[in-house]
């Protein structure tokens, strides 16, 4: 029964995930586990993780849509 809802959440966070690498608001993005990140991944690594964390919760909570 809370599937269908944690999917929904799911969903919201790749949003959030999404808007966070594209607008990268300067107090999030100077956090010490996202500077940790750029440091090690590069900036284009760190956004391109942020893509594919995005991705897997999308698509995890678009399946738990269809429980």
């Amino acid at each position: 029964m809370g599937w269908p809802l944690l999917g929904l959440v799911l969903i919201a966070y790749a949003a959030f995930v999404v808007y966070l690498n594209v607008k990268k608001p300067e107090k999030i993005w100077d956090m010490a586990k996202i500077r940790m990140f750029r440091k090690v991944l590069g900036e284009k690594g760190t956004v391109i993780m942020f893509y594919v964390f995005a991705a897997i919760a999308l698509g995890f909570g678009v399946w738990l849509l269809t429980l």
